[in-house]
């Protein structure tokens, strides 16, 4: 029987893969005790028998678990940094066969960003990103490459008037182009192996659900996954404070060069 919070998180460990214990608990908790009252179950013993049997319920917690908020070309300041001194530096340094790495990807929209601003810099054959996310139906979402027209609010018009074809008036399918460019894997940032020798990892507006412990871990593990100069890409409100301790250098506002082995 599931008595309380604490046995949940080992039914949810046990049965999806996903550690509770490495999200901030006052924030989780809260939001899984809403999702158990919206579907109408009485608490963590009957929620938790429902979705064992129930993939649709198991599919739909783990999607609301993992926290899916995306859109192309978040915070354009940023992808313009990205664009004019990051990429070139990179490409400067490494060659234009980057190895690229989108961390938690969610419905496809970074990864795909980040192919059409590589587009500008070399040909498209040339570029393959590696995006991965722990949520099945992110995944698939990403796969299809349809967006409703609200996520393509920040991205310039050249990217959408070039990769983007319209469906009615919500919706628009990305090119195969581009699609071809991103290869989806599912991924677990906190238990499954990293890429390694990559020249530049994605990873924004993720790291703020987890725990001190699991980010300090994590950025340890993307600078193990880094050759040194690659750069480590982060959320706007995600700063690293301790960067030198992990072996990074500050770059520019929310990039992260690798510096040292740790």
């Amino acid at each position: 029987m599931i008595k309380d919070y604490e046995d949940f998180k080992k039914f949810v460990l046990q049965n999806t893969g996903i550690d509770l214990n490495a999200y901030k608990e006052r924030q989780m908790k809260r939001r899984i005790d809403s999702l158990i009252e919206r579907n109408k179950y009485d608490g963590y013993d009957s929620y938790s028998k429902a979705i064992k049997t129930n993939k649709e319920l198991m599919d739909q917690f783990v999607n609301y678990l993992t926290i899916n908020v995306s859109e192309f070309y978040r915070n354009p300041a940023l992808w313009k940094t990205l664009e004019d001194v990051i990429l070139p530096d990179l490409i400067k340094k490494f060659g234009s066969n980057l190895k690229i790495w989108s961390a938690a990807c969610s419905t496809g929209d970074e990864p795909y960003s980040l192919a059409m601003v590589l587009a500008k810099k070399m040909p498209l054959n040339k570029i393959h990103i590696i995006a991965t996310d722990i949520d099945d139906q992110v995944l698939e979402k990403a796969r299809d490459g349809v967006y409703a027209a609200s996520s393509l609010k920040g991205l310039p018009d050249e990217y959408k008037n070039k990769y983007f074809e319209k469906m009615g008036e919500k919706y628009f399918k990305i090119s195969d182009e581009i699609k071809k460019c991103v290869e989806f894997k599912k991924a677990n940032l906190l238990k499954d192996p990293y890429p390694s020798g990559c020249n530049l990892i994605v990873c924004r507006n993720v790291m703020i659900y987890f725990t001190e412990d699991a980010k300090q871990e994590i950025y340890k593990k993307f600078n193990k996954a880094l050759k040194v100069d690659g750069c480590l890409f982060v959320g706007n409100t995600e700063q690293i404070i301790n960067y030198r301790d992990l072996g990074y250098e500050y770059d520019k506002i929310f990039f992260y060069r690798k510096s040292k082995e740790i």
